[in-house]
């Protein structure tokens, strides 16, 4: 194949590849941004407390963090009000890191309840809805995506003792998901070093 065949078809790959993602947060988009059937969110939400960095404990496996350990995500305060969200996980197939990077909102004027507006892709919009929280300590949270196909357990550490863990899986059971889907992310074994700059998410 010539050069230029070999770039085209790069390209061609790369644009098919980006019209699918896009058309996959169209149809989640249009789904839901409230939560799923028979979920709440958790109320005395306080949007401040949520700030900062959690560690992915476990989720429900979907395409888009398909074989990322290490997954992290960091919300802070914009000078627009907006919360910029920052996703990070170790690729394991690839062998580096990925990072996407989005905004997203309160869905309650008050900020009172835990259910958010998160945007990758602008104007498009997902439900991102906490279901259950350590509201003493803001040190884990259960959090329901736009349908029951969408489950994080987070934490403000990167493991988390038993006991939280049973808390935690109390939670998902008692909102009905299956604790059979739920994968582990793995956080304890150190991945390499950030050796080049972070990469989006393809």
């Amino acid at each position: 194949m010539r050069p230029f065949q070999a770039w085209a078809v790069r390209v061609s790959a790369s644009v098919t590849a980006a019209l699918a993602l896009v058309l996959v947060v169209l149809t989640l988009a249009g789904c839901a941004t409230t939560p799923p059937a028979g979920l709440s969110a958790v109320t005395g939400f306080q949007p401040e407390r949520y700030l900062g960095t959690w560690y992915e404990i476990a989720r429900y496996d979907h395409r888009f963090e398909r074989g990322l350990t290490h997954v992290s995500a960091t919300y802070t305060k914009g000078a627009d009000g907006r919360i910029q969200v920052l996703n990070r996980g170790y690729d394991t197939g690839a062998g580096r890191w990925q990072e996407i990077r989005g905004t997203a909102r309160l869905q309650t004027a008050d900020g009172g309840t835990g259910s958010l507006l998160v945007t990758f892709f602008p104007p498009f919009e997902a439900g991102y809805h906490v279901i259950a929280l350590d509201q003493a300590g803001y040190r884990w949270a259960v959090v329901a995506g736009p349908n029951r196909d969408y489950l994080w357990l987070l934490s403000r550490t990167p493991r988390i003792s038993a006991a939280t863990r049973a808390t935690m899986l109390r939670a998902v059971t008692g909102a009905g998901y299956d604790l059979e889907k739920l994968i582990d992310v793995p956080q304890d074994s150190p991945p390499p070093a950030l050796m080049e700059p972070l990469r989006r998410a393809e």
